[in-house]
C-alpha cells in the first residue's frame, strides 16, 4: 500500500488540517480505515487518535482509492464539530476494548477490596458484641 498526499490545507476556524490523499493498493482490497490512519499519522507526524477519515473511495477497474481526512488539534475540537456517527465510525475519542477491559478490572478489584473491608468491619463488630456479651453476662 502506497499513500500519496494530494492536497493539504489548514482550517484555523475548526482547528484542523484537511488532507486529500490517494492510495495505491496493487493486488489488495481497499485498505481499512485503521491502516490508512496509521500511514497518515506516520506521514504527517501526528497522533492517529486525532485523525478522522471522512471517506475512502475506490476507483473502478484499478487498484487505487482516493480519500479525505481531517486531523484535529485535540479530541475536544473533533467532538465539537463531527457528528456522533462519524466519531463512532473512526473510534475517535472512544476507548479501545483493551482500555475498557482494564477499566472494568480496576472497578472489580476496587469493589472486591471494599467488600473485603466491609466483611472485616462486620467481623470486628461481631467480636466486639461477643466481648460485650461476655463482660455483661459475668455481672
Amino acid at each position: 500500500m502506497e499513500l500519496e498526499i494530494l492536497e493539504k490545507r489548514e482550517n484555523p476556524l475548526l482547528n484542523r488540517t484537511e488532507v486529500k490523499f490517494r492510495i495505491k493498493h496493487e493486488g489488495e482490497k481497499t485498505p481499512e480505515r485503521e491502516l490508512v490512519k496509521n500511514d497518515l499519522a506516520e506521514e504527517l507526524k501526528v497522533s492517529k487518535d486525532l485523525i478522522i477519515i471522512d471517506y475512502i473511495r475506490p476507483h473502478f477497474g484499478i487498484a487505487v482509492s482516493s480519500g479525505y481526512a481531517k486531523i484535529y488539534k485535540s479530541v475536544e475540537d473533533g467532538k465539537k464539530v463531527e457528528p456522533d456517527y462519524v466519531l463512532k465510525r473512526n473510534n475517535f475519542g472512544i476507548k479501545t476494548k483493551e482500555e475498557k477491559k482494564e477499566k472494568e478490572e480496576e472497578v472489580k478489584e476496587a469493589e472486591a477490596e471494599k467488600a473485603a473491608e466491609g466483611e472485616e468491619v462486620k467481623e470486628e463488630a461481631k467480636s466486639e458484641e461477643v466481648k460485650e456479651g461476655e463482660e455483661g453476662g459475668g455481672s
